[in-house]
């Protein structure tokens, strides 16, 4: 056995992260934290969407149309902040994202009508949608490719971690301080721009793309859509809507459904059980974000993603027809484990797929453009749910799930391509 593979056998499992150069390590940081706290923002709503609803005077279907509008909203600006990014920078693209999402998130409690709340959910999403862009080409382009499934796998655990805070923050200031309290809180992530601006470089592949001689090649979208590569962004971008419709259509709706009374057709769960439920199911959320990026380095991105996507579409239809507490707390995890976790392989596919100048526009298109069809989900849900209830609105979401892992049939393996990442090679 030689030097190389008898330290390889040896190695920790997370030498990996240890041993990083500090420009990785604070380009991964960074990244995570800004997907934490984007998560942090957005599940804020969903938390309190039962006390928008009394307050507001609202039915489960505008509560479904806000939903919807933050995400096309976050669809615009996923596209807008990718072209930024490839255009002026990782790092100015995340500042950017971050302070939007903050702002809008505080001004979410200053509201007091519809169309007051409705414009700052949009704004908070066009902010939300730019920083998951500039964020994974950042960490793709700043680590090794036989590490860039783990680690995007981490900065896409961390939305547990945002999530599980929205929960805490909801169950300690919601009682006390009400719901407009919140949303104050969510103005926070802001102060993360000032350690952005002078702490986290930009990575040395994309200052490499900005002095290629020219005629440069063609960028923006005609770019992701070139011969060649037009089916497989066409069928990425149909995965992606898939995975995307599926998972707003249950999270954006479990809070509510766990909190509204029984006769509105939920489960009847106090503040403070719902956000244990919800704190509970982080758990496995966060374990299946991290579980995955080791996987799919491990065995590849194609098979993780069908196994993890049919096993959501089988746990979410049992989640859905429990009615116990303690059946909630037990299986929750394992519908956030698998109905997750695949996230962390789509910024490592799509990295490899698409090189340095065109990269961050193709991460803010086919992860935004799924949005767009994912924004149907919160009200398609909210229909359903008033007319049929929870139990079939679930069904159709998990029978989507199932529907993003046949659409893998026409996706390539990715793992190994070289793709002029960067560092990453």
């Amino acid at each position: 056995m030689s030097a190389g593979a008898v330290e390889a056998a040896h190695a920790g499992p997370f030498d990996w992260l240890l041993t990083a150069p500090p420009a990785s390590k604070r380009a991964l940081l960074a990244a995570s934290l800004g997907w934490m706290l984007d998560s942090f923002d957005v599940m804020l709503y969903s938390l309190v969407l039962a006390q928008l609803i009394h307050d507001f005077g609202l039915t489960k279907h505008q509560a479904g149309w806000l939903g919807s509008m933050t995400l096309l909203s976050a669809a615009f600006g996923g596209v807008v902040f990718g072209y930024i990014a490839d255009r002026f920078g990782r790092t100015r693209a995340l500042m950017g994202s971050i302070l939007v999402y903050a702002v809008f998130t505080a001004a979410c409690g200053l509201t007091h009508t519809l169309l007051e709340l409705a414009i700052c959910r949009v704004l908070l999403g066009f902010g939300m949608g730019g920083e998951w862009a500039s964020g994974a080409s950042l960490v793709a382009e700043t680590w090794p490719a036989e590490h860039r499934g783990k680690a995007l796998g981490l900065v896409q655990s961390s939305w547990a971690i945002g999530y599980a805070l929205a929960a805490a923050v909801v169950a300690i200031v919601l009682p006390r301080f009400g719901w407009r309290a919140v949303f104050f809180v969510g103005v926070l992530p802001a102060l993360l721009t000032v350690w952005l601006r002078f702490g986290v470089e930009e990575p040395q592949a994309w200052r490499d793309s900005r002095e290629e001689i020219v005629p440069q090649p063609r960028r923006g979208l005609s770019a992701v859509f070139a011969p060649g590569r037009r089916t497989v962004t066409i069928m990425l971008a149909l995965m992606n809507a898939c995975t995307l419709f599926a998972w707003w259509g249950y999270n954006l709706w479990v809070p509510g459904y766990l909190s509204l009374p029984r006769n509105a057709g939920g489960m009847g769960l106090s503040t403070h059980t719902m956000a244990m439920v919800v704190l509970t199911a982080q758990i496995g959320m966060w374990v299946g974000y991290v579980s995955f990026g080791y996987l799919c380095d491990r065995f590849g991105r194609k098979g993780c993603y069908v196994v993890y996507l049919m096993m959501a579409c089988a746990s979410l239809l049992v989640y859905s027809r429990v009615h116990s507490v303690v059946l909630l707390l037990c299986i929750g995890p394992v519908l956030a484990f698998f109905g997750t976790g695949y996230f962390s392989g789509f910024a490592a596919v799509t990295a490899e797929l698409y090189e340095t100048r065109i990269r961050a526009t193709a991460q803010g298109f086919l992860y935004n453009s799924g949005r767009v069809a994912s924004a149907l989900a919160p009200l398609t849900v909210s229909d359903l749910a008033q007319r049929k209830g929870f139990g079939l609105a679930f069904t159709v979401v998990a029978s989507v799930f199932a529907l993003a892992a046949v659409l893998w049939i026409w996706i390539p393996e990715t793992r190994g391509l070289s793709r002029k990442v960067g560092a990453a090679q």
